[in-house]
């Protein structure tokens, strides 16, 4: 029975360890951090429970390769309550509020009694939302394993996807924000994601919600990652935490197994790298070892830009039932890193009543973060005193601009928790803070990177870096295509 080593218990590396224990390997998982999970995690303030990750979770609906795969691995499935999202978002401007329901009729509805001048643009936009409902992830095999028959079953099955990418692909968002004449409009779509993204992926993100696969598994990110666990460790497979890394053994073009940050040598015959690919060849395995179209995107920051985010979580005593979902709100300037913000969101927790102790809930803010805050925060840290006084400052702010808008919780709200694009280089290693995988601009060629490592004949690659934009799917899906590789070898 061959033995596997899995470097990073998140979501790539706990599904590639199921998957291998159900085809008769052995294997060990090592996760630096004591909760495994990786980016799909969460964490208790003083009886609150602040989540990290799902706003809303691809997958959900039944009939795709990629449900099949979350129930497989025991994120979906099992009684598990699936909570439908009511709306994608909402964004307010001059008084008037504009709101993406998951009822994309209700939505066109609204779109044109706001704006009629624009209804030419809007019941494009509305049209295309309904074909890329189709859009799945492909996780049945890796791409650069597929015949010319899979290509074909899989370009017949997101047909429509097609003519979503021929509109929408060459463009980014502001570019389509400006197809639009009415001003809230126009904030509404750059509101949501970055202005540089392309445009398909507000069409694909949203569709998502509307075509009821993008809904929220009941208990969000940290029950969920614990559900994914849980199952790894019923097929057989060994879950060590607080388990650092610190390097893979090579021999000449094979790797023996990986040596703990405590010196224990750990042998295998194959080792996974299921951690963030920076890491892997920044740490793990020598730089020259990083396959080319990696390295390529590392290269080209204009091209391949990441992003994160500086967060805040509040606690606030009471329910609002007034205050749903994701809502975004112009507000008094405040300096987020190197960025002066005027608008700002608020995402309430109010569907997760085990979030909070009873009769409270909890509210988060998320102010987007380039490259360029990145290295703000990095700086500043070196001077942990002034970068918590600075959380603090940048927090009591955004506080202050939730009251604002919300005036009835004036009292009853308070900062609970804050962190940073660098909570996430600490907590998970991640490349300059990024959350999800490289954005690919207009500007760059979309690029899938094979999970192999040219050279390496025993070492797979199982991270959401591999493919963009990276997040869950990704994550699950390089997991299955690492163990499936494993599985064709034998």
């Amino acid at each position: 029975m061959k033995k596997v080593v899995i470097v990073g218990g998140g979501i790539a590396g706990m599904t590639a360890g199921i998957l291998l224990q159900k085809a008769g390997f052995t294997t060990e998982i090592f996760e630096k951090n004591a909760v495994p999970g990786g980016q799909c995690t969460g964490w208790k303030r003083e009886g609150y429970l602040i989540d990290n990750c799902i706003h809303w979770l691809t997958g959900t609906r039944e009939g795709s390769g990629l449900h099949e795969l979350w129930k497989e691995i025991g994120a979906l499935g099992d009684g598990v309550e699936v909570i439908e999202k009511e709306m994608f978002f909402s964004a307010k401007l001059d008084g008037k509020v504009l709101t993406f329901w998951r009822d994309k009729e209700r939505t066109r509805r609204e779109l044109l009694a706001l704006s009629p001048e624009d209804e030419k643009e809007i019941n494009k936009l509305m049209d295309y939302v309904e074909l890329a409902e189709t859009m799945t992830v492909p996780v049945e095999k890796p791409f650069d394993a597929m015949s010319l028959l899979d290509f074909m079953k899989l370009g017949m099955s997101m047909k429509e996807m097609g003519k979503v990418m021929k509109e929408y692909g060459n463009m980014d968002l502001k570019e389509l924000a400006m197809r639009f004449r009415h001003p809230l409009i126009q904030h509404a779509i750059v509101d949501y994601m970055p202005s540089g993204y392309q445009a398909y992926a507000f069409v694909v993100s949203y569709g998502t919600v509307t075509g009821g696969n993008g809904d929220i598994p009941r208990g969000g990110s940290l029950a969920m990652a614990m559900r994914i666990a849980d199952r790894y460790r019923e097929s057989g497979g060994i879950l060590h935490t607080n388990a650092n890394v610190a390097k893979v053994l090579l021999n000449g073009k094979r790797a023996e197994g990986v040596l703990l940050a405590d010196g224990t040598r750990v042998e295998a015959d194959y080792v996974v790298c299921a951690c963030d690919t920076d890491y892997t060849f920044r740490a793990l395995l020598p730089a020259g070892c990083m396959p080319k179209a990696l390295k390529k995107q590392y290269e080209e920051r204009d091209k391949y830009p990441v992003g994160s985010g500086f967060q805040i979580a509040y606690a606030v005593d009471g329910i609002f039932p007034e205050i749903t979902d994701t809502r975004i709100f112009p507000c008094e300037e405040i300096l987020v890193g190197k960025q002066t913000v005027q608008r700002m969101s608020i995402q309430s927790y109010y569907y997760e009543p085990a979030f909070a102790p009873e009769g409270k809930m909890v509210l988060q803010s998320n102010f987007a973060q380039n490259e360029e805050d990145y290295s703000y925060w990095e700086s500043l840290y070196s001077d942990r005193t002034a970068y918590e006084q600075k959380k603090k400052e940048i927090a009591g702010q955004a506080l202050e601009r939730v009251v604002a808008e919300y005036p009835a919780l004036a009292g009853k709200i308070r900062v609970l928790d804050v962190w940073t694009p660098m909570t996430y280089t600490r907590y998970c290693n991640s490349y300059k803070g990024a959350y999800m995988s490289f954005v690919t601009t207009k500007q760059a060629k979309s690029i899938t990177v094979p999970g192999t490592i040219k050279g390496l004949k025993n070492v797979l690659l199982a991270s959401q870096w591999l493919m963009g934009p990276g997040g869950l799917p990704t994550a699950a899906a390089m997991g299955k295509y690492a163990a499936w590789r494993i599985i064709k070898k034998g």
